[in-house]
């Protein structure tokens, strides 16, 4: 069965944006991008809420190789794409199926076809939904050495707890620390 794998940058203090959507404290070099590519080379789909879709939607497509590896460039162009927004009317950025509601039935029946993994980048209202309907199998966090003070959160509204077992840590160059959990069923 395909895993859904959260990937989310968060400040020290569990920020995964700033108070307006601001991430321009993301910690980014070569060391990162391999962390992304290789990430990126054991998915074969990608999912989204609105606002973080329009952002990738707005970066990725004319993205320079010079900034960004051609391997994360060519993979988010080119890998499916699913966005959930009961507010778009279309998803024009190549590949990509505009979906108005989270369907635990539908995610569920994706989890079981045949392919890679599934991964979030950003979205946390997504990730949120998710995380309630207990449909993320695991959740890689780097934490970010940076402390905002205020911004929005990764996870909100939430009413269950959710056991997780860390299985690997990574400490980049940059001082950005992976955390890798995986859902822990009790």
């Amino acid at each position: 069965m395909r895993r859904l794998i959260v990937s989310e940058m968060v400040t020290l203090d569990g920020y995964f944006s700033g108070p307006n959507g601001e991430i321009d404290w993301f910690f980014w070099n070569e060391e990162m991008a391999n962390y992304s590519a290789d990430l990126l080379s054991r998915v074969d789909t990608i999912l989204f809420g609105r606002v973080t879709y329009e952002l990738m939607a707005d970066y990725w497509p004319s993205a320079s190789v010079t900034a960004e590896g051609p391997i994360i460039i060519d993979k988010m162009n080119n890998l499916p794409k699913i966005v959930f927004s009961r507010t778009l009317e279309k998803a024009e950025w190549e590949n990509t199926k505009l979906v108005k509601e989270i369907n635990k039935d539908d995610i569920l029946k994706m989890k079981q076809q045949p392919g890679e993994d599934i991964v979030i980048y950003g979205s946390g209202s997504i990730v949120s939904a998710l995380t309630q309907l207990g449909l993320i199998d695991e959740y890689r966090i780097l934490v970010n050495p940076i402390i905002l003070g205020n911004g929005k959160l990764l996870f909100k509204n939430l009413t269950e707890r959710v056991n997780l077992k860390l299985v690997q840590t990574k400490t980049f160059k940059s001082s950005v620390i992976l955390l890798h959990y995986k859902v822990n069923s009790l």
